[in-house]
């Protein structure tokens, strides 16, 4: 290519791609419509007209049973897995003692007053530094 670069190889518009090859002085034209704007939906059926094409008409009930196996077998291990890990961790674990904070606060006055309530501190007549460094010490000292 030369200097001027892309701009002579290829010409874009809103709808239409033009491509002009080497001494062609007719060029390709290629709707982009047709190449980039293909939605989920019709990958979907371009999928399930693939696989009718490649198992045909009488595989496809046994590929749709085979593909229902593996996803059973896959919830399987998953509820075996979750079950393990549950009796894996020990019932005898302390109990979390933090701060209990529902909801969306809108301040960060706001925040300190709730974390400072739900620890059991009186949040009254004190600037936000005061607070902050009782409701660390509280935490600190659990």
């Amino acid at each position: 290519m030369n200097k001027t670069g892309f701009s002579n190889l290829c010409t874009t518009t809103n709808e239409v791609i033009f491509i002009r090859l080497r001494g062609d002085n007719h060029p390709l034209m290629f709707y982009s419509s047709a190449i980039m704007n293909i939605g989920g939906s019709e990958w979907i059926i371009i999928g399930l007209m693939a696989l009718f094409l490649l198992f045909g008409s009488k595989k496809l009930p046994e590929f749709s049973r085979m593909i229902a196996r593996a996803v059973g077998e896959y919830e399987k291990a998953r509820m075996i897995a979750q079950r393990e890990m549950a009796q894996s961790v020990p019932s005898h674990a302390a109990p979390y003692h933090g701060p209990n904070i529902q909801g969306p606060v809108t301040s960060e006055r706001e925040k300190l007053e709730m974390v400072a309530m739900s620890l059991g501190i009186e949040s009254r007549n004190k600037n936000d530094d005061e607070l902050r460094d009782i409701i660390f010490d509280k935490i600190k000292n659990q």
